[in-house]
């Protein structure tokens, strides 16, 4: 199956399911769906950020302080952020991730979805899938703050990142 073959749960604004379409008819009608996105850190509390393949659906070749996805039909937050954050760090045995909170993302121009927020702790070594990132690195915070105005981020992974600097400021 390809990934626009792949199953999702469509959702309301309340974030309760109420069909189910493949993912490139989700992509293509803007269809409200659900999304995870996991911060990494290491031993040494860096950030995993990486690039985006140019192959990738949507925003090809962006960078992104997340790892994380879609979450399939049936599947849970929870079990969709284990599943990705394996998937993209290519690693297994991770901690199951945190859940910090959720939002609904909306991108300006009618396109949302339900977007839970996690973090997790990957002391193992990192051997990221090929088909879906281009380049990676574990920064120090510092330095994915100094680079927010210079490189090209994945929108949806940007607001969640400044949701989650808000969070933990008043949390």
């Amino acid at each position: 199956m390809t990934p626009a073959e792949e199953i999702l749960d469509i959702v309301d604004d309340q974030d309760r399911v109420v069909g189910q379409a493949p993912r490139g008819r989700v992509y293509a009608e803007g269809l409200r769906h659900r999304c995870v996105f996991v911060q990494a850190r290491d031993a040494a509390g860096r950030l995993f950020v990486h690039r985006r393949t140019p192959t990738k659906l949507v925003f090809p070749s962006r960078y992104d302080m997340f790892v994380g996805g879609v979450v399939g039909a049936g599947e849970t937050y929870d079990e969709a952020a284990l599943r990705e954050a394996e998937e993209e760090l290519g690693v297994s045995g991770l901690p199951r991730p945190e859940f910090l909170f959720k939002f609904l993302y909306d991108d300006g121009a009618g396109l949302g979805w339900w977007s839970s927020v996690y973090r997790v702790r990957c002391e193992l070594p990192v051997r990221p899938q090929v088909e879906e990132v281009a380049w990676h690195a574990f920064l120090p915070e510092e330095e994915v703050e100094a680079r927010l105005d210079q490189w090209a981020w994945v929108p949806d992974g940007l607001a969640a990142y400044r949701r989650l600097r808000a969070f933990r400021a008043h949390g």
